[in-house]
């Protein structure tokens, strides 16, 4: 009887395998943890020492339009105001979403209500490509076609928010699509049917069904749009101007947080007042990085409600 009821009682094969992928599960997971909260602390450290070794003014910062961290102002204060890369950071995200968004939406539509299954394929087919190509060509392609287009036909010297808006808008655009599609296919075919069954039109049931139902999907693609665009370097970077002042208009030159980190990280010395700013402009990208990642959670939970 000893041998039997010690095998009943241990744990068979499947049990141990069971226990060893829980382990590997729950390990990796700590380690995605771990990896993340590593990351935020060692920018948020790198980041705040700005105000907390440099004795920068934190509102100076936000506020301020001039930079130069390595000059100093009247009050012996570096000059970090951070306020015009802010600016056009926020300009051309915004900008290009309300070009990408109309198109999106329309596209998602095409391709999950009125397409035939090769139209579908095909312009899957070009969102994908969309979204292979490198972003380094995305900037050429600005600085040989859009930049001498606006500065032709719009007017400026072509290089500013305007082109940066165009450049952001064609690498967006793929994203909000797909997303966008998801959420359309997502809303239950019980909806369109019964619409039309009540006597809607096409269009009557796209618009005041298919789209209501599915707009918190919708709201969320625009967000990862945002934060696509917002995180954007090197395209903007060759066609936004690079110049670190207050853009007056959408046709003068600009800078952004991403264009500024991109130029000058590998210009500075580690623990210097301008190595400092630096990556307190990559703090701020991290909190808005975190911002729409709760904006996106916040919304899908109102679309579950």
């Amino acid at each position: 009887m000893d041998p039997i009821k010690k095998k009943i009682q241990s744990n068979s094969r499947e049990t141990r395998q069971d226990l060893f992928g829980k382990i590997v599960t729950y390990t990796c997971i700590a380690l995605i943890v771990l990896v993340v909260l590593s990351i935020f602390v060692f920018v948020a450290s790198k980041g705040m020492a700005t105000f907390f070794v440099n004795k920068a003014n934190f509102w100076d910062f936000l506020s301020g339009k001039n930079w130069n961290p390595t000059m100093l102002d009247s009050k012996g204060s570096p000059m970090l105001g951070a306020l015009p890369m802010i600016t056009g950071s926020f300009g051309v995200t915004i900008l290009a979403v309300l070009f990408a968004t109309p198109f999106a939406i329309g596209t998602a539509l095409y391709m999950t209500e009125i397409a035939s299954g090769k139209g579908e394929r095909i312009l899957q087919s070009v969102i994908e490509l969309l979204v292979g190509i490198p972003s380094v060509v995305y900037g050429f392609i600005g600085l040989s076609v859009i930049v001498p287009f606006v500065r032709n036909y719009i007017g400026g010297s072509g290089y500013g928010i305007l082109s940066g808006s165009f450049v952001l808008f064609v690498m967006v655009l793929p994203t909000v699509t797909s997303m966008t599609v998801d959420s359309l296919r997502a809303v239950p075919r019980f909806y369109k049917e019964a619409s039309l069954a009540l006597g809607a039109t096409k269009w009557q049931t796209i618009y005041k069904v298919i789209l209501r139902s599915s707009t918190s999907g919708i709201l969320t693609a625009i967000i990862f749009g945002m934060a696509r665009a917002f995180s954007e370097a090197l395209a903007v970077q060759m066609v936004i101007g690079n110049a670190a002042i207050m853009p007056t208009s959408l046709l003068s030159s600009a800078s952004t947080l991403t264009s500024v980190l991109t130029m000058g990280i590998g210009n500075t010395v580690m623990g210097t007042v301008a190595n400092n700013a630096l990556w307190s402009l990559a703090l701020i990208l991290l909190l808005m990085s975190l911002f729409f990642n709760i904006v996106v959670r916040l919304i899908g939970r109102k679309g579950r409600m």
